[in-house]
């Protein structure tokens, strides 16, 4: 690990230590007080220093783990559970769910309502086009790095959520008094790729960084520009539908879902310019401005090449069409860029890396007359999307010496944050920090597919990283049809209780038929399948709440020999 154990920057804003910030200390001192009292309730006798210390995961699942996130606390509460959690940390569509629940101060205390109002949100309208374009505008003009995550957030985010959450997260700060510490996750898509460093990254009210590693900013000056923990230029604080979007990108990871995107660029330009057509009529009609319709026509054409190639079909035509406009558009200059000879798409690689060079070169001239709204951002999405940038950043860590971080997270001057469910749908490692003191992990899993992936997953990286966790053993029977409650225990580790949403216990022999219904990507929710969807989740809670209970008296008993022996 090297010989620095701590450091910190002069200005106090980037941390590099394995402790808790000190507002945080402070939190879990008064939150353990009202777990206490909540045991107390519940007639679990406990003593001050053996209260347990319990994290909720909430997986990824899109609209999916949101609604079902939603479900299971309404039951925890409920069943008088809610206030014996200490974190609520999330992955992915569970963020989306605690980024709704902590616009109200002390939720918790008044679940019922505030479940009512984001059900009414979620069944509601949508976000018109014009506010979409707005925010998008705002997005793009307010700071230096401009990815497909800002795309991803205004214009589909918003379609699941409802709403444009223009909130800080550390708006959050002061109001965190009767609620669960939250812990939104993401990861380093470099370290992910590269499989160097700590790929494991956490953002709350008070810091965000990479958990396992130690290395935080504060959360308002993440995504700010650092020099050897110095900050140089100041670029504004997320709002929390972008940190939704970052969270919740998991389109971010993997070729399959380029094709996906550009179709997305495609209705997005044709949707944007029908907007702005006042405008670029009114430059049409005007012998001073360039020509804004064969620009427009340009991009069209851009975007319908990039799809040409992806799906094996010849764009010649499309670029004989671009060549013309572009000739008119510049008076005959730089035809030299223009030119493009018939591609070999028998090799793809050599083809897409042809048509992505040929993007950023006709996107580059196009700019030179049309570096103003609305040209400017389709500009740079298309860039976005040929180089495949989401969830960019400044690096914080750039040019520090401490020799307890990777050295690849010193010297780079950006880093891409992508959702942490493409390595690993639930959010074990940022409760997995020794310093956090976990003795019972409830994971709630909302994923698509393998019910038992997450827990398994998080056990076999526990075993590469000499983390204590328990050994993981799934009956082969229940690998198709999993139970409804799963615990795995283990001397000196977390006690980990691992729940699939669907199950045999609320589906029946119906789990393929209920996964079906409820797929990751798909048109938002109505009503009546919010509702299904929360009693399945809360089902889940209050079928096993003798379970839960049992479990957290032997996580008291455990913390109480723990101490003892301490």
């Amino acid at each position: 690990m090297g010989t620095c154990t701590s450091q910190e920057s002069r200005s106090g804003e980037v941390r590099i230590k394995h402790s808790l910030n000190k507002e945080e200390e402070s939190f879990v001192v008064k939150r353990r007080k009202t777990v206490l009292k909540s045991l107390i309730k519940l007639k679990i006798p406990c003593s001050k220093d053996a209260v347990p210390n319990i994290a909720l995961l909430g997986s990824g699942g899109g609209q999916r783990a949101m609604v079902g996130l939603l479900g299971s606390l309404v039951q925890l509460d409920k069943a008088g559970l809610l206030d014996c959690i200490l974190y609520l940390s999330g992955v992915s569509g569970s963020t989306w769910c605690m980024a709704s629940l902590y616009q109200e101060p002390d939720w918790s205390t008044k679940l019922e309502t505030v479940k009512d109002q984001i059900i009414r949100r979620l069944s509601g309208p949508a976000v018109s086009w014009g506010d979409a374009f707005a925010k998008l505008k705002k997005y793009y003009y307010e700071k230096d790095i401009f990815s497909l995550t800002d795309f991803w957030a205004a214009i589909f985010v918003t379609t699941y959520i409802k709403e444009i959450d223009e909130h800080r997260l550390t708006g959050q700060r002061n109001k965190l008094k009767k609620d669960p510490f939250p812990i939104y996750t993401a990861i380093d898509k470099q370290c992910k790729q590269n499989r160097e460093g700590d790929p494991w990254f956490e953002i709350s009210p008070l810091e965000a960084g990479y958990s396992l590693t130690g290395a935080f900013v504060k959360t308002s000056s993440f995504g700010s520009q650092f020099d050897n923990g110095r900050k140089i230029k100041t670029q504004p604080e997320m709002d929390m539908l972008y940190l939704q979007a970052l969270c919740g990108s998991a389109l971010a990871d993997g070729d399959a879902n380029i094709s996906f995107i550009w179709q997305s660029i495609k209705g997005f330009i044709s949707n944007l310019m029908s907007f702005e057509n006042e405008m670029i009529e009114g430059m049409e009609k005007d012998p001073n401005s360039p020509p804004a319709g064969k620009c427009s026509k340009v991009l069209m054409d851009l975007v319908d090449m990039n799809l040409s190639v992806l799906n094996g079909i010849d764009p010649f035509d499309l670029h004989e069409s671009i060549r013309t406009n572009m000739n008119d558009l510049t008076g005959g200059k730089d035809q030299h860029i223009f030119q493009m000879e018939k591609l070999n798409l028998a090799d793809k690689e050599a083809a897409i890396l042809h048509i992505r060079m040929y993007t950023l070169d006709i996107c580059a001239c196009l700019r030179v007359s049309f570096n103003f709204w609305p040209f400017d951002v389709c500009f740079s999405i298309c860039r976005a999307a040929v180089l495949w940038i989401w969830g960019r950043k400044y690096d914080f860590l750039q040019n520090m010496t401490d020799k307890t971080v990777p050295r690849a997270l010193l010297k780079s001057e950006t880093r891409d944050y992508i959702d942490a469910g493409v390595l690993q749908n639930s959010s074990y490692f940022s409760v997995l920090r020794e310093e956090r003191d976990i003795d019972l992990i409830i994971s709630l899993d909302f994923s698509d597919g393998d019910p038992f992936m997450t827990v398994k997953n998080a056990a076999k990286t526990c075993r590469k990283l000499k983390i204590p966790f328990p050994v993981v053993n799934i009956p082969n029977k229940d690998e198709k049809k999993p139970k409804d409650f799963y615990v795995f225990k283990a001397k000196n580790a977390p006690t980990v209780i691992h729940i699939p949403l669907f199950n045999v216990v609320n589906c029946g022999d119906d789990i393929e038929t209920w996964r079906s219904k409820y797929k990751t990507f798909r048109f938002p929710y109505n009503a009546e399948e919010i509702a299904k969807l929360m009693e399945f989740a809360g089902r889940n809670i209050s079928n096993n709440r003798a379970k839960l209970l049992k479990h957290i008296r032997a996580a008291i008993g455990q913390r109480h020999d723990k101490q003892h022996c301490d």
